[in-house]
C-alpha cells in the first residue's frame, strides 16, 4: 500500500476517533466501543482498516456512502 495513502487513512481514523463520541451512525459506534476495550493506537489503526475497506466497496460498486444514523 502506498505510504502517502496509509499515513491519510491513520491521520484521518485518528480525527474520526476523536469526534466518534458525539455521532450515533454505525460506524462511530463500532469505533466509540472498540476505542473503551482497546488502546487508542490499535483502534486507530482498525478504524484506517475500516475505512479502506470501506472506501474499496464503495469504488468497487461504484457507490456513494450510505450515512445510516442509529438514534432518530
Amino acid at each position: 500500500m502506498d505510504t502517502d495513502l496509509r499515513t491519510q487513512l491513520i491521520n484521518g481514523a485518528r480525527a474520526a476517533l476523536r469526534h466518534c463520541e458525539n455521532k450515533a451512525d454505525q460506524v462511530s459506534l463500532w469505533a466509540k466501543q472498540l476505542k473503551e476495550r482497546s488502546n487508542y493506537n490499535n483502534a486507530t489503526v482498525a478504524l484506517a482498516n475500516k475505512m479502506a475497506r470501506m472506501a474499496w466497496a464503495m469504488l468497487h460498486h461504484q457507490e456513494d456512502y450510505k450515512y445510516k444514523n442509529t438514534i432518530n
